[in-house]
């Protein structure tokens, strides 16, 4: 056995039966082991930010981690942008970088990179495998790693003598650490706040964002008058009937100092402090309140569920329903605007799907139009480096078995930066609905030109357009084998959701918007 068929073998004893992959020559013998063992998943993508960003989304919903395969240093390095979110995401992933033998390595041949350098830009856990001995047992470690809670990427780097010589061992799973105790002093804290009556927010993140975690939430937030919000760099929240019509913290900073300007205590479960995305002149780098005090419940290693209910029976607070969202709204007509596209999705979506929002600054504003949605999950990009949405779409759709509808809210920009994964959608025929949001402009970077203080003339105007010439988006779908139809009215849109819907693979919608 050489050290690539143990790598395989080991992988799968550990629970890994998905690879998302982008090889190269120094990874022939790692993809020669996949194509002689039988339980691994292989799925291709033409891109290595594609591949890494299926990790992430496939993580999110299958809430296990898959393996990565990218080529040398430089192959990592464009996958770095999604383990980038990935990484913020808290996402698990086996991340298999393939490198020079050890011996050819000294040469200095082209491909060469300080690949452990790059990787821990982006990893929880990194190692190099120098011989076919080590390898088992690094993966073994590797997805050890990639499951400690709450996730984290882990990077095995695979020197390709490692790989195809001989005296490879196959490396039972580890055990994976426990999720380290709620803290009863932090618990016994957040009652001594709530019950103090003062202007209190429970600020929702991670495993906060999640259902059980909302009820308990709510439970809290009743017995004692505190408010509740999501972070809003939450990866992953539990929404639509049957879950809490909770709404994020802006992502404005004005918008956001104001909306938690009334707290005195915010409480954070699985959440960061309220920073802002960016510095602006003259405005501070945190939005909370400068008085408040910030009291961490849960770390998001922690278990929220755990530190939620004891704070509930801490504070006696009885059992009580989650509001009624009303009834399931009704498709909106005429022009697009973000509020009507929230609302007609809330009112075709199916039930169970899960929405990849890369919708940027035109969708900021979805969750109050959409709350009466049948249940669904909802991806937020978290890390702030574009390109994520098509791709953590795609990884989705495959860690839920291709049983979900997957919709992707795109901003037609950052498409543009991973529009492979539509390809990878065709091949695999995944149930994935992508609504790419076609107002030909960075329109987000035309608003923080602005937020700058500075009026773009037509320099910036022409660095922040794309209508010269039109991005063909119904033709760029078709040459990824993907259906695509154009929409202009919210009328068309809802009739083409509902084609979608019923449509067996991938289905494009360009909203002119």
């Amino acid at each position: 056995m050489n050290g690539a068929q143990s790598l395989v073998a080991t992988l799968l004893a550990s629970g890994v039966d998905t690879c998302f992959a982008n090889p190269g020559t120094s990874e022939m013998h790692f993809v020669a082991a996949l194509d002689q063992s039988a339980g691994m998943r292989c799925v291709l993508g033409l891109q290595e930010n594609v591949v890494t960003g299926m990790a992430d989304g496939y993580w999110r919903i299958a809430g296990k981690p898959a393996c990565t395969l990218l080529h040398c240093g430089p192959g990592l390095a464009n996958g770095l942008a999604n383990l980038h979110n990935a990484r913020r995401a808290r996402s698990g992933i086996v991340n298999i970088v393939g490198d020079q033998a050890t011996w050819h390595r000294p040469h200095d041949p082209p491909l060469t990179a300080d690949t452990e350098a790059l990787a821990r830009t982006v990893s929880g856990w990194v190692r190099t495998s120098t011989t076919s001995a080590e390898v088992g047992r690094d993966a073994a470690a590797a997805v050890q790693a990639a499951r400690t809670a709450p996730g984290q990427v882990a990077t095995l780097i695979l020197p390709s003598d490692a790989s195809w010589d001989e005296g490879g061992v196959v490396a039972g799973a580890l055990p994976v650490p426990s999720a380290p105790a709620v803290d009863g002093f932090a618990v016994e804290n957040a009652a001594r706040v709530l019950r103090s009556a003062k202007p209190t927010l429970i600020l929702l993140a991670g495993g906060g964002a999640r259902g059980e975690s909302q009820a308990l939430a709510w439970r809290i937030a009743q017995a004692t008058g505190a408010r509740l919000m999501a972070d809003y760099m939450s990866s992953h929240v539990e929404r639509g009937r049957g879950r809490l019509q909770l709404e994020r913290t802006p992502y404005n900073t004005d918008l956001a100092m104001e909306a938690l300007g009334r707290f005195e205590h915010i409480l954070l479960i699985g959440a960061r402090p309220p920073v802002a995305f960016f510095a602006y002149p003259g405005k501070p780098s945190t939005q909370s309140p400068a008085q408040a005090q910030l009291h961490v419940v849960t770390r998001p290693e922690q278990d929220a569920v755990a530190a939620l209910r004891a704070l509930a029976e801490a504070l006696g607070a009885p059992e009580v329903a989650l509001p009624d969202p009303g009834p399931r709204p009704q498709p909106a007509s005429g022009a697009p605007a973000p509020d009507k596209v929230a609302q007609t999705i809330a009112a075709l979506m199916p039930e169970h799907a899960i929405v990849s929002d890369e919708s940027i600054s035109f969708g900021r504003g979805f969750y109050k139009n959409s709350h009466a949605a049948p249940a669904h999950d909802w991806l937020h990009l978290v890390g702030g480096a574009i390109g994520a949405g098509l791709p953590v779409a795609t990884g989705a759709a495959i860690g839920a078995g291709g049983q979900r509808r997957v919709i992707s809210l795109q901003a037609d920009g950052s498409a543009m930066y991973s529009l492979q994964a539509l390809w990878t959608q065709a091949r695999e025929k995944l149930p994935c609905t992508t609504i790419l949001l076609n107002n030909r402009k960075y329109a987000i970077l035309q608003g923080e030109y602005r937020g700058v203080g500075a009026t773009p003339g037509p320099t910036a105007l022409r660095m922040l357009d794309l209508g010269d010439p039109d991005l063909g988006w119904l033709q760029l779908a078709a040459g990824m084998g993907v259906e695509a139809a154009r929409a202009s009215t919210m009328e068309e849109c809802a009739e083409l959701l509902e084609r979608s819907f019923r449509h067996p693979g991938p289905f494009l919608i360009e909203l002119m918007v």
